[in-house]
């Protein structure tokens, strides 16, 4: 059996940590202290053996992301073999631009999307200029369909409710030899998604969950009305799960700048612990 490995990219929300034209303490703190930055949430999925990986999001991140990878596991200017994008918003999908001709000017490499995601991304520029010169292939992911990735790791999109501007919004459920994964890094609501997330997260093993926010509170700080923000509170996935945390790893990613558990020396990280959930940090590497 081949040792497959889940490393964890990044964390923040679209916007990273430090957020853009932002002085609050937490982006104040990450713009002096490289160890507190964060970059857009996003996973690899590393086959040592073969010496592959793959990228599930092209964040905003990307370069910073991918080096970061390659030297880490020794596959320095190698690239991903396939890129998995989850919906159409700018923490997710914007790194494509680093595999164009101004950069990389990489060789049909093979980016996975859903069918509206596909469309924009060959019929609308600046994406589809990476289409015309085969920089990319687009090739669609569908709902609940596996997509191997190797003899022993597929990667299974799932729809999931979410503000579909542009395109669809994927889930995804990373299945190892040893290990299923549930990375759900953006989402409504959870009573709006027409799969139930407990009976989810008791098949997972391990769920990296969207953390946007921690509470109303924190939404209520930056002027912002909950009504109208479409993610799970952390404190409200916690109530809904928590008698599940001792038997599945729940983590939460795809954190905003506001959020007050970034502190990881701070009481509220203490707290969230104690409950038997987690808080994903970049570099986390977990064996599935």
């Amino acid at each position: 059996m081949s040792e497959v490995l889940l490393s964890v990219a990044g964390t923040a929300q679209d916007g990273g940590l430090p957020q853009a034209n932002c002085f609050c303490d937490n982006c104040k703190r990450a713009l002096t202290d490289s160890k507190f930055k964060r970059t857009a949430a996003s996973l690899a999925i590393i086959l040592p053996e073969e010496k592959k990986w793959h990228l599930i999001e092209a964040t905003p991140d990307l370069r910073e992301q991918m080096a970061r990878l390659q030297m880490r596991y020794g596959m320095e200017s190698q690239l991903m073999s396939s890129i998995f994008l989850s919906h159409a918003h700018i923490g997710h999908y914007p790194g494509l631009m680093f595999l164009g001709k101004e950069s990389v000017n990489s060789r049909q490499l093979p980016v996975m999307a859903g069918a509206k995601m596909k469309k924009l991304i060959e019929n609308h520029a600046p994406w589809s200029q990476l289409t015309a010169l085969e920089n990319i292939a687009v090739q669609e992911l569908k709902d609940r369909q596996p997509v191997r990735v190797s003899s022993e790791v597929t990667v299974t999109p799932v729809l999931v409710p979410h503000r579909n501007e542009f395109s669809e919004t994927f889930a995804f459920w990373i299945i190892g030899p040893n290990k299923k994964v549930l990375f759900i890094p953006d989402i409504d609501r959870w009573n709006e998604w027409d799969i139930d997330i407990r009976e989810a997260a008791k098949e997972a093993d391990i769920c990296f969950l969207d953390g946007t926010f921690y509470s109303k509170e924190e939404i209520a700080n930056i002027g912002r009305d909950y009504r109208q923000i479409p993610h799970p509170l952390i404190t409200e996935t916690m109530e809904l799960l928590e008698d599940l945390a001792g038997e599945t790893d729940i983590y939460f990613t795809h954190l905003n700048h506001s959020n007050p558990v970034l502190n990881e020396d701070g009481l509220l990280r203490k707290q969230i612990e104690a409950k038997g959930f987690f808080i994903a940090d970049e570099e986390m590497e977990i064996r599935i």
